[in-house]
């Protein structure tokens, strides 16, 4: 199954204009929506979740229409907001149970077994007669992702759901994500370039409501093999080295500034030629230095300023 948009445009009473002309075909599977705080994801799914109505475009996975059929969404939907908040005085199993039965489960027995087996899953068990309230963030996470799950949906979206986390709960959020079955459509929106990496076969990066570049991690960052060079800089050369060359990215390493540069060819004796990651694909994209990337054209265009930016933040 895929879910399939259209030309989805939002614009906020207030002028933001946070969704452009989106159009992506995102299979079943683990999908990223890569992009910057503030590039239109979060207003992506919460169109998708039927949390707010789009201006125009269309969304349809199967039969289902996404736009207009907003209960035959929901009752196919499990998500997990970027903010999503608990009841801090009840338990885990409790409020699980009290979600599984807001989703349907009705049968006693089997609503029993259901949210039991979820607790397991998502490694909750042995806490699961413990106040929310004293739960880590990652554990809050976990209990997200297992009401998510409630009623086997179709189609999940998880939002930012590893920010804040630290490296060993990051670790245990991708392999409960990565357990999720392939039949399954999962839209896994973030800013992490390793949270896509690390799980998705397919990714569309976006910025400022728009749809940059979409394809396979490695395929996409294979087109930049041969373009991408390196050189460790002072910290005072940094402005120097930003007016002379189209720097991607830039981060401190050993005390010095490492750069990255795009470019056909070397750009100096000074840089030396890198394997190209995943990080270089998404700050040259929202950089705007990719050019005709999706057709397989020459790179074009230098707008560091842009990706210094987002480096920084």
């Amino acid at each position: 199954m895929e879910l399939i948009i259209r030309g989805l445009s939002k614009t906020y009473p207030n002028g933001v204009q946070a969704l452009k002309n989106v159009t992506l075909t995102i299979p079943s599977g683990m999908f990223g929506l890569l992009g910057p705080n503030g590039a239109g994801k979060s207003s992506l799914m919460r169109t998708l979740a039927t949390l707010q109505d789009a201006d125009s475009g269309s969304a349809q996975m199967g039969t289902l229409d996404v736009l207009k059929d907003k209960d035959g969404v929901r009752r196919q939907l499990g998500y997990l907001p970027q903010d999503f908040g608990v009841y801090p005085k009840v338990s885990a199993l409790d409020l699980l149970t009290h979600f599984a039965e807001l989703k349907g489960l009705n049968n006693k027995t089997e609503r029993q077994e259901i949210v039991i087996g979820l607790l397991r899953q998502t490694n909750l068990f042995n806490v699961r007669f413990k106040a929310l309230g004293g739960f880590s963030g990652g554990m809050r996470q976990r209990f997200g992702i297992a009401q998510a799950l409630l009623g086997n949906p179709k189609l999940i979206i998880v939002d930012e759901p590893t920010a804040g986390l630290d490296p060993e709960e990051r670790v245990r959020f991708h392999n409960l994500l990565a357990d999720i079955g392939e039949e399954v459509v999962v839209i896994l929106s973030t800013h992490i370039v390793s949270d896509v990496s690390d799980l998705c076969p397919n990714m569309a990066i976006i910025n400022k409501g728009e749809v940059l570049l979409t394809g396979q991690p490695d395929e996409l960052t294979h087109r930049l093999k041969g373009r991408i060079w390196a050189a460790s800089v002072a910290r005072h050369e940094i402005d120097d080295a930003r007016k002379k060359y189209p720097v991607i990215s830039t981060r401190l390493l050993s005390g010095k500034t490492r750069i990255h540069v795009i470019s056909e060819g070397s750009p100096g004796s000074m840089f030396e030629a890198v394997e190209p990651t995943l990080e270089d694909t998404y700050f040259a994209a929202i950089g705007g230095h990719l050019g005709a990337v999706n057709q397989g054209g020459a790179y074009s265009g230098v707008d560091s300023a842009m990706a210094d930016a987002v480096v920084s933040n």
